[in-house]
């Protein structure tokens, strides 16, 4: 078999990869192969246990690779040999290609010093839909379940198991849920959310063992308290699946990404790599970062399409911003760019501002909340490192619009005076707008 373009790996890198290329390279054939007949929204996972019910209300279309012509193989690739430019997979076949996009994606980690991780009714959370079926399957069996670790994904499950009225305890070993994300105020509006809501939150807490003779029947933690439980989630992160590329020659950075330049090619002529399987260089300090993001994916594989057959200098990954939003309830937490701690760590010379105030006008209409922008800036000039969001739905799109202002290196200034819409049941007010209000904090901090 042969084909212009192969993309291995069909989830949001893979998908956007192969979208963008039949877009600009029409001419070229594109395959993307992947092991999954179906492909789950990876940030929708968590509301197939609550909200959504079922899988089948999670899946990435494929009508749009469809309508494009892009060819959908599935199968599963177990060796490629750059310099033939060729891959063998499970099934037997043998492909060659012209360009080959890594886009495999992430795993689920889990500390090989959790004891009794094997046991029945302990899960991961893979974007493998049979799997989720699984567990799935088994829910109504369980009465109490532990989520170990409060990042994004074990708040959103812990908030969608208590949806079906199940006792959650969640479990996070930093001091603050969501703490690598958000500076402690914002981590502190969510745990008293996530706690208003039914959820038990135990932070500064260890997971010592999962106990059970067959399956789980408790938790032991650090402090030889011990939790009762009939099922146990291991939410504590992602480790990039880069074997295939590993055993490809590609070369892999300390943190296991493979190695790529801001074109996103790796140092093989004509081999790229998006998404989570990719290195990632911080927007700001430049670092290697381990953020794993849809949205971060999306972009790096249109980069990465963009530049197959023609180079160009504007179409380029300038690094990982790390824009994240969530919501518990009515209720939205938001964050772009640098946090305060971070921002101080980092040793930069910083302000900070935050206004809180509604988000919309007047404050009497039924679906009003409370909307908190608080933004850090750079002192000697005015830059946007960050903003951090919460309120309402509508926190989702403002941490959007901060996104954009951080990358494209707006100022303070430019915020200041921003031209913007509003309208009563869809904005807060033009005269105490809080992206704008939390602005002119900043400004005030800027003279001090």
């Amino acid at each position: 078999m042969k084909t212009d373009i192969l993309i291995i790996g069909g989830s949001a890198a893979g998908l956007v990869a192969a979208m963008t290329a039949k877009s600009n390279f029409p001419g070229k054939d594109v395959t993307i192969i992947r092991k999954e007949e179906k492909v789950m929204i990876p940030c929708g996972i968590p509301y197939i246990f609550g909200t959504l019910g079922a899988t089948d209300k999670n899946i990435l279309p494929d009508a749009g690779l469809e309508k494009l012509g892009v060819n959908i193989l599935i199968d599963e690739v177990i060796s490629v040999d750059t310099d033939a430019k060729t891959c063998k997979t499970k099934a037997g076949k043998e492909i060659s290609y012209e360009k080959l996009i890594f886009g495999t994606g992430s795993l689920p980690f889990v500390p090989a010093s959790i004891i009794g991780q094997d046991l029945k009714n302990v899960f991961t959370v893979p974007k493998n839909k049979v799997y989720l079926d699984a567990v799935l399957e088994k829910m109504s069996e369980f009465k109490k379940i532990v989520v170990v670790g409060a990042g994004f994904i074990g708040v959103e499950f812990s908030d969608e198991f208590n949806k079906k009225d199940i006792d959650v305890t969640l479990v996070e070993v930093l001091p603050k849920i969501m703490g690598t994300a958000f500076d402690p105020e914002f981590s502190d509006f969510a745990e008293e959310d996530l706690k208003a809501r039914g959820v038990k939150v135990l932070t500064s807490t260890m997971v010592k063992e999962i106990k059970g003779d067959d399956k789980v029947s408790s938790v032991l933690l650090g402090d030889g308290t011990v939790l009762e439980a009939d099922a146990v989630i291991l939410s504590i992160g992602y480790k990039p699946n880069t074997k295939l590329a590993k055993d490809s020659g590609l070369e892999l950075n300390e943190a296991g990404f493979i190695k790529v330049d801001r074109y996103l090619r790796t140092a093989v002529k004509d081999v790229y790599a998006a998404g989570d399987c990719a290195e990632k260089h911080d927007f700001a300090t430049g670092k290697i970062s381990k953020i794993m993001l849809a949205s971060t994916a999306c972009a790096e594989a249109r980069v990465a399409a963009l530049n197959l057959y023609k180079l160009s200098t504007t179409n380029i990954f300038r690094g990982t911003i790390g824009i994240y939003s969530t919501s518990i309830g009515d209720m939205s937490y938001a964050v772009a760019g640098l946090t305060e701690g971070v921002a101080r760590s980092e040793e930069f010379d910083y302000v900070t501002g935050t206004f809180a105030g509604i988000d919309r006008h007047p404050g009497s209409l039924t679906d009003t909340s409370k909307q908190i922008v608080k933004l850090i800036v750079q002192r000697c000039s005015g830059v946007i490192l960050g903003g951090s969001v919460y309120g309402g739905k509508s926190g989702g799109e403002l941490i959007n619009v901060i996104g954009f202002a951080i990358q494209g290196r707006m100022t303070l200034n430019d915020l200041l005076v921003a031209q913007i819409g509003t309208q009563p049941m869809l904005t807060a007010s033009p005269a105490a707008y809080p992206l704008i209000k939390a602005a002119e904090v900043c400004a005030k901090q800027m003279k001090n």
